[in-house]
């Protein structure tokens, strides 16, 4: 299983981060990574986790 890790930078506003963390679940599903879990920082920052998909493959 493969996993990557992406940084979406400094978001103060909710509505800001959401979306960001939608566009980025998006562009990654396109690329074949599932989101599979996401933390937020007190600084403002989201830390979003990706698996691999792998078609065929039964979880």
């Amino acid at each position: 299983m493969m996993y990557k890790t992406v940084v979406i930078g400094y978001t103060p506003r909710a509505t800001s981060m959401a979306k960001k963390v939608e566009n980025m679940a998006n562009q990654m599903l396109q690329e074949g990574y599932e989101l599979i879990t996401m933390s937020t920082t007190g600084s403002g920052k989201a830390i979003l986790v990706f698996k691999k998909v792998i078609l065929g493959m039964d979880d």
